[in-house]
């Protein structure tokens, strides 16, 4: 396992220099400086959701092999409908465009560039002061993952690469990368692509918080669109697959910003009716008073 070592320590190198950089850049000092006295609390009041995505991470990784097994016996077998319905259409994006400078790029960004895609959008959030914006992310992080595990039990498809519909390009790349991938996902688990369906959530959410990350945009663009080719150009994922997980994103999205906002929203409703109670108590109190000093005064009569 010297190789797993091996890459996981480059991953590591790679994604934590990435998020010194950016953080400095994008970031900025001064939003960093306010994380520090502010890390637990926000963490604290996002704890809902990074248990949620906890819980649906742990379930993926542990039930994986299990609901592998379920899906090649009762899944729906799609793969020569996948076929059929694109063809040889990730072979010809190979043949046409495939060259040893983009297959190290492609496969640098597939794995180096994926890992700090998914990271950095969760230490920016953390710097806002608000953390809305957090919650959405690991929401629709969760989501993604918890609806692509639903799907990939219920689909049973192989990729072109097991196929031999082009060439596992990022294999004669670099076998290591590909034995990494084989640790964390199964060969029948490509519709949707979650690779795609992660980094459009990313640069989905880049767009939405253009204003307060500005700089982070164009970077979440490219690096995700780069990511969604590299799918197809490595021969791991058929076009359906990415078509698939773009709509996964989109749809992730949507409902995060639907349930942050909802339960921000029934929050707001409880402290309102705490405040309007507080009111009510205070006012009858006030009352309650009045009407006591007003029994208690002394009743001057007329003879006097």
């Amino acid at each position: 396992m010297t190789w797993l070592v091996s890459v996981l320590g480059a991953v590591a190198l790679w994604v934590g220099g990435g998020l010194l950089v950016a953080g400095a850049v994008i970031i900025g000092p001064s939003r960093l400086l306010g994380l520090r006295g502010n890390l637990v609390s926000r963490l604290s009041d996002s704890k809902r959701e990074l248990v949620a995505l906890g819980v649906v991470l742990v379930a993926s990784a542990v039930g994986r092999s299990s609901l592998q097994t379920v899906s090649e016996l009762f899944g729906l077998k799609l793969t020569g409908l996948i076929w059929a319905l694109e063809g040889n259409f990730v072979e010809s994006l190979q043949q046409t465009y495939a060259s040893p400078e983009l297959t190290m790029y492609f496969s640098w960004v597939y794995v180096y560039g994926y890992a700090f895609l998914l990271a950095f959008p969760f230490v920016a959030y953390l710097a806002l002061p608000r953390t809305e914006t957090l919650k959405r992310l690991l929401v629709a992080y969760a989501l993604n993952y918890a609806i692509g595990l639903v799907i990939y039990t219920v689909v049973f498809a192989h990729g072109p690469r097991n196929l031999d519909v082009g060439t596992s390009l990022l294999f004669t790349h670099n076998p290591n990368f590909t034995a990494l991938t084989s640790q964390v996902n199964e060969a029948t688990n490509v519709f949707p692509s979650l690779h795609t369906s992660l980094s459009v959530t990313v640069a989905s959410f880049a767009v939405l918080t253009r204003r307060e990350y500005p700089l982070w945009t164009p970077i979440a663009l490219w690096i995700s669109t780069s990511v969604v080719i590299a799918t197809m150009y490595l021969g791991i994922h058929w076009l359906t697959d990415v078509i698939g997980g773009i709509a996964l994103a989109l749809g992730c999205v949507y409902l995060s910003y639907r349930y942050v906002d909802a339960d921000d929203a029934d929050a707001d409703t409880i402290g309102a009716d705490d405040v309007d109670a507080d009111t009510i108590g205070a006012d009858d109190a006030d009352a309650d008073r009045a009407d006591s000093e007003r029994r208690a005064a002394p009743v001057v009569s007329d003879d006097e």
